[in-house]
């Protein structure tokens, strides 16, 4: 008869998961903008972003509203590397005319315990940061303000709901400032829960979960601030405070709740409120147990069907008792010493069913409890993509802490619900004066590390007047380059490249061309079709250049270059046949004609010997010559900037600029023939390859120059040589950065100050990471694993500050990269002398194509410091490959135009 009674109470492993399931639902609603006003379950945003990390520091105060007492505490937390703190408290009682008096009084009573507490300290004439925990639902918009959206427990201070408590505080303690000469800076705003989970996160920094279950229950967990929809941004993670005891209020869990529930929530100050809260915490636990024995008692089953004055008494059982019946060896004789002082004068059996009364009652808070913990933990773990999960929850209240059974229930049930997260339970001390100073200490620890990372990066921000000191510095540059008296000793070479058109839609016929410019050979047929049927059909083949030949001797590679094309050609099936032919050769050349290229000296790892001071198209012709087995007609020797430009002309014949943003750094254009004053004739245009990379090498930008900048020009195989390139190109990005994280973790500021072995290895950090980091799309959970296959062990805060730094680097590279390209374009607008300039640049290169925003800054600054030019950008394909044949077969139309 008496499981009859408790039937509804006990909840099997399914009921509890369905809860489970309704309570992540509820979350999901708290957390999103549009549902968050009608979801029970609110989700409040902290504003704590951060978990201790052992390097917090100094001395601090804390005030502690919320329950029966009010307490003021000293912090001193000690950076002594064992991570400890220590604690001194003084309890105040908070008198019913306070707790239900007007606002003024209640803050005026606060600043006056405070002054108390610090003149007894000795703590006068010092400026201390203050965390006030205040235990009551708030909404914050900061760390530092929250507005009460509602009063619970026993408080009802009139004047103070839907005003910003802090604003209040600070008010009352102005005024003691003068009179008593107490000077305290409010830093933080924190909910007990929050306390309890940054008190435990202080010891085990594996915690990320807060649990209060007492005379209240709440949780708060470490949400990603991508999820939520209520606060601006979605870079790292916040506290989420969930006020979980309105679970139910709209009814989801009405099939859970007994005749019992109802009739305790009818006689509550608040029916129909808190609902979850309800059926856990300890304050109606005993209520509970009430209930159900005054009506097992009608009904004959208890104490002979004698109703006592203390069952008909609201409250006369008390969660005390509960606990105290419920105790493993003393329980029977606790049971009936507690019955008959209530005058139940209890048989045997009378005890028996009370116990089990009382077991039942708070297994089932357990259970609830542990159905909505296991929610939080799997929404932990789903956040993380992690298959299992190792976590600590932090916890607190007198439920948890001094009934017999139910913390091990607890844990339990929670282990069973959620087998992938491998729980600890972490039972904190002091949670709501000790958490709300650690998260004091937080604040403050993060806006010192603030300062220091914006002092760090701020030489990388360059404002608008700076870049348009850089194009103005560019413009004059391009001009020493372009003149004969300057250009001996211009730093901007503008060579001369001999291509004096861009394409006109009537190139046609087969041409080969050959790509030489790093670790693999190309060689392609390329086929130009003209007229309405217009096409360029490709087919090339890719050939190794083993390292003995790129660093044998000159004869021996251009040898291997030649029986690659002979490869090629039988393939091919083309080997009897004359064909036109343009080599790009993608180093330093110095041309006199279209056919003919100087080596100025190699890079990228090639040293052939023989070959610098040389005319490349000339060996090309000497190792064919030497093989005797095919003849080639060597058109056109060409820079992959020019072949990029190329591309593009033959698409958009207002293509005059080829941009190359990827490893290296270059721009080509085609400028007037009589400002061109080292190659004679005034008639027509010749395209210039600026080779830009060295602007900056006679010291016209070091003022712009970084400390990182200098150490990565110290490290390079170039020390002092294109120094532009250096801040401006794909292969330098990826060390920029990996410099400045040194630095920051030297500070201590990164990485827990741990410079890891990887991190000190130079090219560690390439730049495909910073493409990779900067993605829009990647959670931090993403770039925290980029980071450990770098062998970095990161934070979800380190990975903020590395995706920061990554920012600030690529952004300063397409920023400069934007104002060398409007210098070119504006000089091309005073060329054509028109008011207005619509042009084509186009571009090749990975650092434009797959980093997530080079192209958009790029774009953006060009518009700004070129206002009067529409510039449209096209990406080119194969400006090394089809761009050198599309030059072969310019130089052939033109040449054909000469002779006739």
């Amino acid at each position: 008869q008496v499981d009859r009674y408790l039937y509804h109470l006990r909840l099997s492993d399914d009921v509890l998961l369905d809860v489970m399931a309704r309570f992540q639902a509820e979350m999901v609603k708290g957390l999103g903008r549009d549902t968050n006003p009608t979801a029970t379950v609110k989700m409040l945003p902290s504003f704590v972003r951060s978990l201790p990390d052992g390097s917090e520091k100094g001395d601090f105060l804390a005030v502690d509203l919320g329950g029966s007492q009010f307490r003021a505490h000293q912090v001193k937390v000690f950076d002594d590397g064992k991570q400890s703190s220590q604690l001194e408290s003084k309890f105040y009682p908070t008198p019913k005319e306070v707790t239900q008096g007007n606002g003024a009084e209640l803050f005026e009573y606060v600043a006056d315990c405070l002054s108390d507490f610090m003149e007894t300290k000795n703590l006068k004439h010092k400026k201390l940061p203050l965390g006030f925990t205040f235990s009551f639902p708030c909404k914050q918009t900061k760390l530092e303000e929250g507005v009460l959206l509602a009063w619970t427990k026993h408080f009802r201070v009139r004047g103070v709901q839907d005003t910003d408590v802090v604003s209040s505080l600070r008010k009352a303690l102005q005024k003691h400032k003068a009179s008593f000469d107490i000077d305290v800076d409010v830093l933080a705003l924190v909910n007990d829960t929050v306390g309890t989970m940054m008190t435990c996160g202080y010891d085990d920094q594996r915690c990320e979960v807060g649990l209060i279950i007492g005379t209240g229950t709440n949780a708060c967990y470490m949400e990603e601030m991508r999820h939520i929809s209520l606060v601006e941004g979605d870079e790292g993670r916040m506290c989420i405070n969930t006020e979980w005891g309105a679970f139910g209020d709209d009814g989801a869990l009405d099939d859970l709740r007994t005749e019992f529930d109802r009739e305790l929530d009818l006689g509550s100050l608040n029916p129909g409120k808190q609902l979850f809260e309800k059926m856990i915490s300890s304050l109606y636990l005993g209520e509970l147990v009430r209930l159900i024995l005054l009506k097992m008692t009608k009904q004959g089953l208890l104490f002979n069907g004698k109703v006592s004055t203390a069952l008909l008494t609201k409250g006369k059982i008390e969660m005390k008792h509960v606990s105290a019946m419920e105790k493993y060896k003393e329980g029977l004789s606790n049971t009936k010493e507690i019955l008959t002082e209530l005058n139940l004068f209890p048989s045997e059996e009378d005890c028996v069913a009370v116990q089990h009364v009382c077991t039942i009652v708070s297994f089932r808070s357990a259970n609830l409890c542990a159905a909505a913990l296991a929610a939080i933990l799997t929404r932990l773990r789903e956040n993380k993509k992690l298959l299992r999960m190792r976590t600590t929850v932090g916890i607190d209240g007198g439920l948890y802490k001094t009934h017999p059974k139910y913390a091990k229930r607890l844990h339990k049930v929670v282990r069973r619900l959620v087998p992938t997260c491998d729980v600890r339970f972490l039972l904190s001390e002091s949670g709501s004066g000790r958490g709300a100073a650690m998260v004091t200490a937080v604040a403050r620890r993060l806006a010192t590390q603030r300062r220091r990372i914006d002092a760090t990066l701020a030489p990388f921000l360059l404002p608008l007047a700076i870049l348009r000191e850089v194009k103005d510095k560019m413009r004059a540059e391009l001009e020493y380059g372009l003149k004969r008296e300057t250009q001996a000793d211009a730093t901007v070479k503008m060579l001369p490249t001999y291509v004096c058109g861009t394409p006109d839609g009537t190139e046609k016929g087969k041409f080969l061309a050959l790509d030489l410019g790093g670790t693999n050979f190309r060689v392609l047929l390329v086929k130009i079709k003209s007229g309405r049927r217009r096409s360029v059909q490709m087919y090339n083949k890719i050939f190794a250049i083993p390292l003995e030949i790129m660093q044998g001797t000159g004869e021996e590679l251009f040898d291997h270059i030649v029986q690659c094309i002979a490869d090629f050609l039988e393939y091919m099936g083309i080997k009897g046949a004359r064909l036109p032919l343009g080599f790009t050769f993608s180093f330093p050349c110095r041309q006199a004609s279209i056919d003919k290229g100087t080596l100025v000296g190699w890079t990228k790892g090639f040293k052939a010997t023989d070959c610098e001071g040389e005319d490349v198209v000339d060996m090309l012709r000497e190792a064919i010559r030497r093989r005797n087995e095919f003849d080639l007609d060597i058109v056109a020797v060409v820079n992959d900037t020019v072949g990029t430009m190329m591309t593009c002309g033959y698409e958009d014949p207002n293509c005059e600029i080829g941009l190359i943003a990827g490893t290296g750094s270059n721009v080509c254009y085609m400028e007037d023939m009589k400002n061109i004053e080292i190659v004679e004739g005034n008639e027509g245009k010749m395209c210039i390859n600026t080779e830009w990379g060295a602007f900056g090498d006679n010291g016209c930008i070091d003022h712009i120059r970084t400390k990182y900048d200098r150490e990565v020009d110290e490290g390079s195989l170039n020390p002092g040589k294109q120094r532009y390139e250096k801040m401006t190109s794909g292969m330098y990005l990826g060390e920029i950065v990996r410099q400045i994280l040194i630095d920051l973790t030297k500070q201590g500021l990164l990485f827990r100050g741990h410079i890891s072995e990887s991190l000190r290895k130079r090219g560690i950090f390439e730049t495909k990471f910073l493409s990779q980091i900067e993605s829009d799309r990647l959670a931090l959970l993403q770039v925290r694993r980029i980071l450990q296959q770098l062998g970095l062990d990161s934070t979800c805060d380190d990975s903020i500050i590395v995706k920061e730094v990554c920012g600030v680097v690529s952004r300063r590279a397409a920023r400069l990269c934007g104002a060398g390209l409007a210098a070119i374009v504006e000089k091309k607008r005073e060329n054509r002398g028109v008011e207005r300039l619509q042009i084509t640049v186009g571009v090749d290169g990975t650092l434009y194509k797959l980093h997530p925003h080079f192209s958009r800054v790029l774009r953006e600054t060009v518009k700004e410091l070129a206002p009067q030019c529409d510039v449209t950008f096209m990406l080119s394909e194969d400006g090394s490959g089809k761009g050198a044949a599309l030059i072969t077969a310019v130089a052939k139309r033109l040449h054909n135009v000469g002779q006739k």
